[in-house]
């Protein structure tokens, strides 16, 4: 079967297409053929040994796919044709064939597209651990939104008024940007320009009460500034390349909080969590009261140039590369 592995540390122009063997079952794996695979800024770290965990070379990267059964052990709850969409942890998606453990594994519903379902799993997932177990997002809270067009924004500003928010603010840097986030149903858009200014033109001076970061750098001290009282801000990455500090006497004066967001570490140290995020995210998708942006497509062949586009900003939304 087809596989992208990272032979050198080199960036996204190091990845090698390759035939590799396909995986074997065994009765604890499900066997999946897979139609699509997410492509996130965890995979760009990977390729530029820039990433937390370092897998030995050569190792094939991606982490989350949307496919068909292939074959599955009795007692697993999935059966070979059952659209499905799965983890793999951090490599081995990218790939026509993945075995994945039911654990990880979830019923696509048939108003999620196999792109779509490809472009769910870390970002919904993510921000739905970000909401609910971190930031403790109650009803008629307001949320901005930084690096809002990408992959975990749009995820953001989709959940959040699904969770209760009564407000998102989506900042963004073109108006490229702008429009997509407003297709969205973002309620305000705010450049990166002057974005502190308008959030506190638009809160009328109260500021937010959850900031989603996913970018870091130096907009992190302005995001702590645009807090109500007792607003979060949610450290989830830093897209930005630069790790912010933060100055604690503004959280005193606040009573507001920095929190940060691993989920991946979470649910890692028990894989059953994920089952019960699903049980709360699935009947939102499969009622349409949750609609999962139809990603930025690619062949399977130019994981390179998404990971390029990924690295310098070219996205709009999540990224797939497609495979069937």
């Amino acid at each position: 079967m087809r596989a992208m592995m990272v032979t050198a540390l080199d960036g996204p122009r190091a990845l090698t297409a390759v035939e590799i063997d396909d995986p074997v079952a065994d009765e604890t794996t499900l066997l999946v053929d897979v139609h699509a695979v997410g492509v996130s800024f965890p995979d760009l770290l990977l390729t530029q040994d820039r990433y937390q965990y370092k897998p030995d070379l050569p190792f094939v990267l991606g982490g989350e796919v949307a496919g068909i059964v292939r074959s599955a052990p009795d007692g697993s709850g999935f059966s070979p044709g059952d659209r499905v969409v799965g983890l793999t942890g951090v490599g081995g998606a990218m790939a026509d064939v993945v075995a994945l453990s039911p654990d990880s594994t979830f019923p696509l519903p048939d108003t999620v597209s196999m792109s779509g379902g490809a472009a769910l799993l870390f970002n919904y997932l993510t921000v739905h651990f970000a909401f609910v177990h971190r930031g403790r997002l109650e009803k008629g809270d307001s949320v901005l939104v930084h690096g809002a067009a990408g992959g975990v924004g749009t995820a953001a500003l989709t959940l959040a008024p699904n969770l209760g928010a009564s407000r998102t603010i989506a900042v963004v840097s073109s108006e490229e940007k702008a429009a997509y986030v407003r297709s969205l149903g973002a309620s305000d858009v705010v450049s990166t320009d002057n974005w502190r200014d308008e959030v506190h033109a638009i809160t009328g001076g109260r500021g937010v009460d959850v900031v989603v970061d996913p970018v870091g750098g130096d907009r992190f001290t302005d995001s702590i500034r645009s807090l109500a009282t007792g607003g979060r801000v949610l450290v989830m990455g830093f897209t930005g390349r630069d790790i912010p500090s933060v100055k604690v006497n503004r959280l005193l004066l606040k009573n507001a909080s920095v929190v940060g967001v691993a989920w991946g570490s979470w649910w890692a140290e028990d894989p059953g969590r994920l089952s019960s995020q699903w049980s709360e995210l699935a009947p939102l998708l499969a009622s349409g009261a949750l609609t999962v942006p139809e990603p930025t497509v690619y062949p399977f062949e130019a994981a390179a140039d998404a990971l390029l586009d990924l690295e310098h900003r070219r996205t709009v939304g999540k990224s797939v590369l497609t495979l069937r």
